[in-house]
């Protein structure tokens, strides 16, 4: 078996200045650039025909409406039209993939020209109403006397919670950890999202009536059971759990990480000091942010290892593409097959892949090169190949029916096998 890797490492491959840490990717717009931003908008669509953009968006706001109200000034009710379609219309306007989604359908791209920067002008218009305290947001209706019971105050239970009061009934949140809002603050990548605007959002949600309860876990089959005794219907809202377990031998090496602690560490425990060598395992969008972040942090040599070829590579294009641009290089059909060092990391033993015929996902399968082993000597290497679905929890819930380790739910309505019972489980 030969361990040398068939490249010399590069070094200093990034411009001599690394880009700042927190440095947001898509920075704010001034009042001036917002207008004329949204000035380039055709405002196009119309009752029998939609516009392409609000088509593709998943919180169905209307985009050509708001944006045209930035191009009259009309910041404010631009924020309206936001919020009243996604009560987390500020967060989302910094990590929903624009690109794929709104500004990947704007009509100016069809001509060649560049899209309306719709991402940009969502989060112009609702930070100008989130720093405005007179502004408005939305009310709550009379009460029905109604109780619901949230468990999770990530994105998907927030959102709940806050459009069930503002219908009119009681909602109250549990939440397992110390603070609110689940994967946005703490696992999307700092230059995308730091903290800012989730408290405001979180105030106005509870401003609503919604009742919060930290430090809560629902940790046994038994707590579900005296929270179901307290309320009409439950919202499961606990999202996906930790990352897959993986194991190779030498994980136990300091270095080693797993994506969702790697950027929660950068955010909230100021993570710095990383080597100038990184290896981030996995081929997602997920992988491209560790790999981004590992490059703000001062690393040199930043390899993603993916165990099949760039075609099925399931991260967006556009983020592949940012990746390299900031000097992000990529070692397809490569597989980790243990890490090695002493007191700590200090290199990942990788094989080659050839691709075969097609698994079960419809990829091709990479099926190992014999005797194609190669020492990648690094200083950091983190997991990021997805995360595992809360299948402890879900067994607790009476009578729901699991589909592949998913609940089964009605997409009509969001209601499961339980009548009780409605699950948002992806966010």
């Amino acid at each position: 078996m030969s361990l040398a890797h068939p490249e010399t490492l590069p070094h200093g491959i990034l411009p001599p200045e690394a880009v700042p840490l927190f440095t947001e990717i898509r920075p704010p717009l001034e009042d001036d650039a917002a207008v004329s931003e949204a000035d380039r908008c055709l405002v196009c669509g119309g009752p029998a025909a939609p516009a392409p953009c609000a088509t593709a968006c998943p919180a169905t706001i209307d985009v050509p409406r708001f944006i045209d109200a930035i191009a009259h000034d009309d910041w404010e009710g631009a924020a309206a039209m936001i919020f009243a379609a996604n009560l987390l219309g500020g967060s989302c306007a910094r990590v929903c993939p624009t690109e794929e989604l709104c500004e990947g359908a704007c009509v100016l791209a069809t001509q060649g020209r560049r899209p309306v920067e719709i991402g940009r002008l969502q989060r112009y218009a609702t930070d100008r109403a989130l720093q405005n305290p007179w502004s408005t947001f939305r009310t709550a209706a009379p009460a029905t006397g109604k109780r619901v019971v949230v468990i999770g105050a990530g994105a998907a239970g927030l959102v709940c919670a806050g459009e069930l009061a503002i219908l009119g009934h009681a909602v109250r949140i549990y939440e397992a950890r110390a603070e609110a809002g689940g994967l946005i603050r703490h696992a999307i990548a700092p230059y995308r999202l730091d903290q800012e605007p989730l408290e405001d959002e979180i105030h106005r949600i509870l401003a609503l009536g919604v009742e919060l309860y930290l430090g809560r876990p629902v940790d046994s089959p038994e707590a579900l059971r005296r929270i179901e005794a307290e309320a009409d219907a439950i919202f499961l809202g606990v999202g996906m759990g930790p990352d897959v377990d993986q194991s190779y031998p030498g994980d136990h090496l300091p270095g080693v990480w797993n994506s969702l602690d790697f950027i929660e560490a950068i955010k909230l425990l100021h993570l710095t000091d990383i080597g100038r060598r990184v290896a981030v395992i996995g081929g997602g969008n997920t992988a491209m942010d560790v790999a981004r972040e590992a490059v703000r942090l001062g690393a040199e040599d930043v390899r993603v290892l993916y165990r099949r070829s760039e075609a099925e590579m399931p991260a967006y294009r556009f983020e592949v593409e940012g990746a390299r641009a900031e000097g992000v290089r990529f070692e397809w059909l490569t597989n980790p097959v243990s890490f090695v060092g002493d007191t700590r990391l200090s290199g990942v033993i990788c094989r080659r892949m050839r691709l075969s015929e097609p698994d079960a996902s419809g990829r091709a399968r990479p099926v190992p090169q014999p005797g194609s082993e190669f020492l990648l000597p690094v200083d950091t290497v983190v997991r990021a190949i997805g995360q595992q679905p809360r299948l402890e929890f879900l067994q607790w819930v009476e009578g729901l029916e699991l589909r592949d380790g998913r609940p089964a739910v009605d997409p009509a309505t969001g209601r499961t096998s339980n009548p009780r019972i409605k699950i948002i489980y992806i966010i």
